[in-house]
């Protein structure tokens, strides 16, 4: 089937938009620019579809706030008849220094809130994700306000370049498989 879910994570609001828990709904926002295509409501997400190599790419900015992200994954899983195979989601991880990407065909949710949803939503941790490294410079029980925190100059700087790497690997997951795309970008 060449149906494909790609949800990137985040929270709805102005406050929100520029935080290094929103590197999901970024990465998204800048392929739909990219794509020349826009988000509209829809129900439990913002929504936009595109086309890579005549598959069909739905775009998924879940609008539950991050821990409810499984709410909006099952939803167009059901609707769009999307297998789990075809389903991306992208987050960002406080376990990978900055700008740091990888990719994994399944795995815990190490700590993100957004990822336990989705687990225990779909009752499976078997989909791909691609985790964005924000890196760990906060200091202890600060965490929520690191990951709620805006982007340094420094990141900011570099989040363009590594936002359109994600897109590459949107993009090869799309055509060439998970399996293919970790050969190809993991460790880079």
């Amino acid at each position: 089937m060449n149906k494909y879910l790609v949800i990137g994570l985040g929270n709805i609001g102005a406050e929100y938009a520029n935080t290094r828990h929103n590197i999901g709904f970024k990465i998204l926002d800048a392929l739909a620019s990219a794509s020349n295509i826009s988000f509209t409501p829809n129900r439990y997400a913002d929504t936009a579809k595109l086309k890579i190599k005549g598959r069909t790419v739905l775009l998924v900015k879940p609008t539950t706030y991050m821990n409810l992200s499984g709410k909006a994954v099952n939803y167009y899983m059901q609707s769009e008849n999307i297998t789990s195979e075809n389903i991306l989601v992208l987050t960002d991880d406080l376990a990978l220094p900055f700008g740091a990407l990888r990719m994994r065909v399944k795995g815990s949710d190490g700590g993100h809130n957004g990822l336990k949803n989705i687990i225990q939503t779909l009752n499976s941790s078997k989909f791909t994700r691609i985790k964005f490294g924000v890196g760990d410079e906060f200091a202890k029980g600060k965490q929520v306000d690191y990951v709620l925190g805006e982007w340094s100059d420094e990141e900011q700087e570099k989040l363009n370049e590594r936002t359109d790497k994600v897109i590459e690997m949107i993009q090869s997951f799309v055509i060439s498989g998970a399996s293919n795309t970790m050969t190809l970008f993991n460790g880079k």
